[in-house]
């Protein structure tokens, strides 16, 4: 049974699952949905609880281990099994089909992994979760559904705030949600259950973005040279090592030049998108890219690719931030800082 987060907790007070399986990259989200589920499974009687976790070198026998053995001081418990990677391998799927074929009594098995990669959604080992359990992908919020998380989460503790407070709010965390949770429980701690005003919120609040080379190079691809400027200087104040920036800008070029020139060959446009991991939420971006820039653009933007690498080995001068910074900026199509 697939379901969303908020679905939860009214599915919990019906009836307890034996499978529950949770994943995506939202950390705050995934958590408070285990805790949920923990505290619920607690509530009924499965006070003996397992963790498993895995990890590179993980046995997938354990797994089958656990479900066979029973606790000398609790007749249920609950399987709790760590997935970090999304995706459990061949020895993993087999284990956790095997499981669903034969479910231990007074047992649940609570799966948190992180974010599934699109062939799994149709994988054997999904779908037999699926049909004896409760299937959850927790997705990063944005727009109105943000603001609404914004506004629960503030009630929560009392608060309350004006459209334009959550707004700001919102700016400031940029989906970060445990950035927001914190920032939240600030603001209960120094002013209580009240109505804020927008102004208490821009006291507050910090300046929480989640400062990251993905989001840099999707700003640089939607052209929007306030975010690059802000993000930029974000990962440059974190002490994010330049050659990091780099290898995500001349990735992303390399990936261009190689869309382009397959669909100037004639290949399917979505075709060309899957055959390089291009995925619906990158779509738009890639394609005003691609129709924006031209080859002489992504050349030069190679070109300083390979500049912005010597300075940052010594072998050339100059502030390899400031190419970086360039090459970002004709990532968007602004000529005129191309060469100083």
């Amino acid at each position: 049974m697939r379901l969303k987060p908020e679905q939860l907790g009214a599915a919990l007070q019906k009836a307890l699952k034996p499978v529950y399986f949770i994943s995506g990259d939202e950390p705050l989200q995934l958590g408070e949905l285990a805790d949920a589920i923990r505290l619920a499974a607690k509530k009924a009687g499965y006070e003996n609880r397992e963790i498993l976790s895995a990890d590179t070198g993980f046995e997938w026998h354990q797994l089958g281990f656990s479900a066979d053995s029973y606790s000398i001081f609790a007749d249920k418990k609950i399987i709790d099994l760590r997935l970090p990677s999304g995706t459990p391998g061949v020895d993993g799927a087999k284990a956790l089909t095997a499981y669903c074929e034969r479910i231990p009594e007074d047992t649940i098995l609570l799966v948190t992994a992180g974010k599934l990669a699109s062939g799994a959604l149709k994988s054997r080992w999904l779908e037999a979760l699926d049909k004896h359990g409760v299937v959850i992908q927790v997705w990063p919020l944005a727009g109105q559904d943000l603001l609404r998380w914004l506004q629960q989460r503030l009630a929560q503790r009392g608060l309350q705030a004006e459209p334009n407070g959550v707004a700001l709010l919102a700016s400031r965390i940029e989906g970060n949600l445990l950035a927001a949770a914190q920032e939240i429980e600030k603001l209960y701690v120094l002013y209580g259950a009240c109505k804020l005003s927008q102004q208490q919120i821009f006291d507050v609040v910090a300046d929480s973005s989640r400062y990251d080379v993905y989001k840099l190079m999707d700003s640089a691809l939607a052209a929007n040279i306030s975010r690059i400027l802000k993000i930029l200087s974000g990962l440059r104040a974190e002490g994010t090592a330049s050659a990091i920036v780099l290898w995500a800008l001349s990735r992303e070029a390399r990936s261009l030049v190689k869309i382009k020139l397959a669909i100037n060959q004639g290949q399917h446009r979505d075709t060309v998108f899957k055959n390089n991991q291009i995925w619906d939420n990158r779509k738009p971006l890639v394609s005003a890219a691609i129709s924006r820039l031209s080859d002489h653009d992504l050349n030069h933007i190679l070109v300083l690719c390979a500049k912005a690498d010597r300075q940052i080995k010594g072998q050339q001068s100059g502030n390899a931030w400031e190419t970086l910074l360039t090459i970002c900026l004709l990532f968007a199509s602004v000529q005129a800082v191309a060469e100083r």
